[in-house]
C-alpha cells in the first residue's frame, strides 16, 4: 500500500513538473543587460580578425536616421571560457565556434536559452573565411532577429498596463489600437488626427496618428507624404516659442522602405524633425499602412527630443509602440488582400 501511494505521489509530482513546463517563462531568470546590449562569444584571435570585423561592420554600424553617431547594438567581445553564469542571461547573444573541429558548419536561432525574453544565435564554421560566408549570408536575418526582439521586449512592458485613454480614443475615433506606456497625455484631437505624448524634465516622446484617402501607390510615396504630414504638424504641433511649429528635416534625405504590416501594404520612414522658427530637434521614425476596405492610409509618426542625451533607445521604444498599431477591421481587409494576391497570381 504504501509502494502505490509512493508512486502516486511521484506521479502527481511529474504532472505538476510537466504542467509548469508549458509555461515557456516559469524557469527561466529574466534576461540582464541594458537594451541594445549584445555579447558576441568569441575567440580575441577571431575578434581581431576578419570575423569580428564583419560582425562589427553589421551589429555595429550606425543606427539610421539619428542626428549623431549610434551603433545598432553595442556589442562586448567575451572569450569562450569567460562566458560564465553572468554573461548568459544577456537579452542578445551571438555564440561563434571557429575550428577545424567543428564537425557541422551553420547558423542556429534559438530563443530564451538561459533567460527570457532572449535572443540567441550559433553560428559554427570551419575557418574564419566560412564564418564570413555564413553570417553575410544571413546577417539580415540575424539584424532582424534582434532588433524585433528588442522591439517585443518593450511593448511587453507595458502589455497589460498601458494607456487606457490613448487606447480607447483610438479604437472608438479611428478604428485602430495602440498599445502606449502609462503617462501618455492626448495632447490635440481633431478628425482624423490625434497627438499624445509623454515629458518628463530631460526628455520627450510623441506619436501623432493621421489618415487621408488612399487614391493610388503614390499616396505611399515620399513626395507625397511629407505635404500632408508638415502641412498638419504646422496646424496641430505648435513649437515653444510664437509662430514655431513642428516639421520635417528635408536638409537631410528622408530613408524610405516599402514592407507589409499586419499583412497590409505599408511603408516606413525614417529621418529628422525640426521646429521651424525655434531650434528644437531630434529623430522620427514613421509607418504608413493601407486599410484597404476603407480606402484610407493611416500613418503612425513617432519621435524623440532628448538634447544630449543618446536616443537609439528611445526611438526604438516609440518604433515598437507605432508598430503596435492594428486596425479593428483587418479582418475585412485580409479578405481583400487575399483577393489581391490571387488576381496577381491568375495575371
Amino acid at each position: 500500500m504504501k509502494r502505490i501511494n509512493h508512486l502516486v505521489f511521484l506521479l502527481f509530482i511529474a504532472a505538476i513538473i510537466s504542467g509548469c513546463g508549458s509555461d515557456s517563462t516559469h524557469m527561466y531568470k529574466n534576461i540582464t543587460g541594458k537594451a541594445g546590449e549584445m555579447v558576441i562569444v568569441i575567440s580575441k584571435n577571431s575578434w581581431d580578425g576578419a570575423p569580428g570585423k564583419v560582425v562589427r561592420e553589421t551589429l555595429a554600424q550606425p543606427h539610421a536616421g539619428l542626428p549623431q553617431d549610434e551603433p545598432l547594438f553595442d556589442l562586448i567581445d567575451v572569450p569562450h571560457n569567460a562566458f560564465k553564469d553572468i554573461f548568459r542571461s544577456t537579452r542578445n547573444i551571438i555564440q561563434t565556434s571557429i575550428s577545424s573541429n567543428v564537425e557541422e558548419s551553420g547558423i542556429k536561432f534559438t530563443d530564451d536559452v538561459w533567460a527570457y525574453p532572449q535572443a540567441t544565435v550559433q553560428i559554427r564554421a570551419k575557418n574564419a573565411d566560412e564564418f564570413i560566408k555564413i553570417f553575410n549570408e544571413n546577417k539580415e536575418r540575424i539584424l532582424s532577429y534582434f532588433v524585433q526582439a528588442e522591439k517585443e521586449r518593450v511593448t511587453m512592458n507595458y502589455k497589460n498596463t498601458y494607456e487606457k485613454a490613448v487606447f480607447n480614443t483610438l479604437n472608438t475615433d479611428f478604428g485602430v489600437t495602440m498599445k502606449v506606456p502609462p503617462g501618455f497625455r492626448i495632447m490635440e484631437k481633431k478628425k482624423d488626427f490625434l497627438w499624445v505624448q509623454f515629458d518628463s524634465p530631460e526628455i520627450t516622446q510623441g506619436i501623432v496618428i493621421y489618415s487621408y484617402p488612399y487614391v493610388s501607390d503614390s499616396a505611399f510615396t515620399v513626395g507625397y507624404q511629407l505635404p500632408i504630414r508638415d502641412s498638419l504638424l504646422k496646424k496641430y504641433v505648435p513649437g515653444p516659442t510664437d509662430g514655431s511649429y513642428m516639421s520635417t528635416e528635408k536638409r537631410l534625405d528622408q530613408i524610405h522602405n516599402v514592407i507589409t504590416h499586419n499583412g497590409n501594404y505599408a511603408s516606413e520612414m525614417r529621418g529628422l524633425w525640426r521646429v521651424e522658427n525655434d531650434f528644437m530637434g531630434g529623430p522620427y521614425v514613421s509607418l504608413s499602412e493601407l486599410d484597404i476596405s476603407n480606402q484610407r492610409v493611416i500613418n503612425a509618426f513617432g519621435f524623440v527630443y532628448a538634447p544630449n542625451k543618446d536616443k537609439r533607445n528611445l526611438l526604438r521604444q516609440v518604433e515598437a509602440m507605432i508598430y503596435s498599431l492594428k486596425q479593428n477591421n483587418q479582418a475585412d481587409n485580409d479578405k481583400l488582400n487575399l483577393q489581391d494576391v490571387e488576381i496577381q497570381v491568375e495575371g
